[in-house]
């Protein structure tokens, strides 16, 4: 008996890592964060930067709002949130700015726009305003995690055909520890423009989006054999 408790417990983390990195993505599942998305994703080094921004003030807000929650009313509930959220990401701009101001340089404005992120308010509102504190972290950290991969991917791919190079001046953007990350995959390349430009993060977000939709579809479809087989097992 004293084992069905931890299993549904592992069951509700594993459920909450699955839905922020995959079937519930703020970017390939729920469309949302779009404007920073492609807007700084020139490079992996400013979506890692970007992504670890805003999973800062992901895990921050839920950990307050859950904390907050009883004492906060439906009727201001979500002025209430706006502020929290507006107020971490005051603080995250500053910081930035004082230990990593060339990242915030080529940031910009896109720190302070976190505030309006509908990621961030939506698990806000349905998760961390309805659960205790731990699990409001955990799903700030996931949900953050899967959007910080999304962007890091974005920003690879279109830095590797516009640039040839992988994660550059990651140094001087993130520090010097993170050289390491800095890579040059074809030597000597000339470039290739549209995939740095605005076009050319569409086309890369579209192919990332149906290569999602293609994978779910055969998941999906092996799921559907796996169940009839187990079907038509028990029958016999």
């Amino acid at each position: 008996m004293s084992r069905e408790p931890n299993t549904a417990n592992k069951t509700a983390w594993g459920r909450l890592t699955v839905d922020g990195l995959w079937s519930n993505n703020v970017v390939l599942a729920q469309s949302l964060a779009l404007c920073p998305l492609l807007a700084v994703t020139g490079t992996a080094t400013n979506g890692l930067g970007m992504g670890l921004a805003t999973t800062a003030v992901m895990i921050a807000s839920g950990i307050l709002i859950a904390l907050i929650r009883g004492w906060v009313t439906p009727e201001v509930r979500i002025p209430i949130f706006v502020l929290v959220i507006a107020v971490l990401v005051t603080l995250v701009d500053l910081g930035m700015n004082a230990w990593l101001h060339d990242l915030h340089k080529m940031l910009g404005l896109f720190i302070p726009l976190i505030v309006t992120n509908c990621a961030i308010l939506g698990r806000a509102e349905s998760f961390a305003s309805r659960n205790s504190v731990l699990p409001a972290a955990f799903d700030g950290l996931m949900m953050g995690i899967g959007f910080t991969l999304v962007l890091m991917l974005l920003g690879a791919v279109r830095e590797i055909i516009g640039s040839g190079t992988l994660f550059a001046n990651a140094s001087l953007l993130l520090g010097e520890g993170m050289s390491f990350l800095e890579v040059t995959l074809i030597p000597d390349y000339r470039g290739f423009l549209l995939a740095i430009l605005p076009p050319g993060g569409f086309i890369a977000l579209g192919f990332i989006l149906a290569g999602k939709r293609l994978i779910d579809t055969r998941l999906a479809a092996a799921r559907q054999r796996r169940d009839a087989t187990a079907g038509t097992n028990a029958l016999a």
